[in-house]
């Protein structure tokens, strides 16, 4: 049986991303769409057969889990009124405004034990699970490097005002980090420098004795945007472009396996712990750019 889910945004990014995939989900029954800006509600819910809600409590009635497209002040506060009415949870990162925020959520939905789902779109291309699940693995990896090329909408997908200002390390940083730490273990160590609204290099430690480098760019404005990484090991070595890879299939197979979780009453393995893992190595990397950018 199809989840009942509700979308709580209607802004770019949930109206080019979340809906579609909602709706070609045959794992999902997209019921409803609920904003604080009401005009663009009408109109997104319209095209995807959805219902529009006046109020969040209307919406949550409706639905069995909500997929939030928001800032992380807003879906800090909304996501966490979600759990307690026992709903799962697809969130955004980072997860709040700021670390406490992100920690009280997370605090909120453990607590509550509901579903929940970080997304880490990258994750969920044939080409990412086929380079973490055997080519990766394939030449013993000790090390890896990553590059991340976008220009102003950050890979493709609509980056909300918020993002933009806060530069690259803040709209794609969180991917790049997941998907070195998902090839050599979890980063422990690191350093940064550089402009977070323009270049920035890094340097992570990683808790195996393995090692990462990565650059991150946001300001092109020409030419294909991407984001490589590469592992290298005694046994040769093994890349994926991760942002080439993604589109509406990955996309659709996110949804399925969030609606999966909340059919089985248990987060997916990109639960709101790591996107809170995540978050922090966000801030700590802004925090070292800081002091030694």
């Amino acid at each position: 049986m199809a989840v009942a889910v509700g979308l709580v945004g209607a802004g770019r990014r949930a109206a080019e991303v979340y809906a579609p995939a909602l709706s070609a989900s045959p794992e999902v029954d997209f019921v409803a769409v609920w904003a604080r800006s009401p005009r663009p509600v009408q109109a997104l819910a319209e095209r995807h057969g959805a219902a529009v809600c006046e109020h969040f409590e209307d919406l949550i009635e409706r639905c069995a889990a909500v997929v939030f497209a928001v800032p992380p002040p807003v879906q800090e506060t909304y996501a966490a009124r979600a759990a307690r009415q026992g709903k799962g949870l697809l969130l955004e990162k980072p997860l709040g405004g700021d670390i406490a925020g992100a920690e009280e959520l997370t605090s909120t939905v453990v607590r509550a034990k509901v579903p929940t789902m970080v997304a880490l779109a990258w994750r969920f291309s044939d080409e990412v699970r086929r380079f973490l699940e055997t080519d990766a693995p394939a030449v013993e990896p000790v090390g890896a490097v990553g590059r991340l090329v976008v220009g102003p909408h950050g890979g493709g997908a609509p980056a909300p005002a918020w993002r933009q200002a806060r530069g690259v390390l803040r709209d794609q940083g969180a991917d790049l980090f997941d998907l070195l730490e998902a090839a050599l273990g979890n980063i422990v160590g690191m350093h940064a420098h550089g402009d977070p609204r323009g270049w920035v290099g890094m340097s992570f430690d990683h808790q195996v004795g393995r090692f990462s480098q990565a650059s991150l760019y946001g300001g092109q404005q020409d030419g294909p945007e991407a984001a490589f990484v590469e592992v290298n090991g005694p046994r040769g070595s093994a890349d994926v472009e991760a942002l080439g890879a993604l589109g509406p299939d990955a996309r659709r197979r996110m949804v399925a396996e969030f609606a999966q979780a909340v059919t089985d009453g248990r987060s997916h393995q990109l639960d709101a712990e790591h996107g809170l893992h995540l978050q922090r190595l966000v801030e700590a990397a802004e925090t070292d750019l800081v002091l030694h950018g």
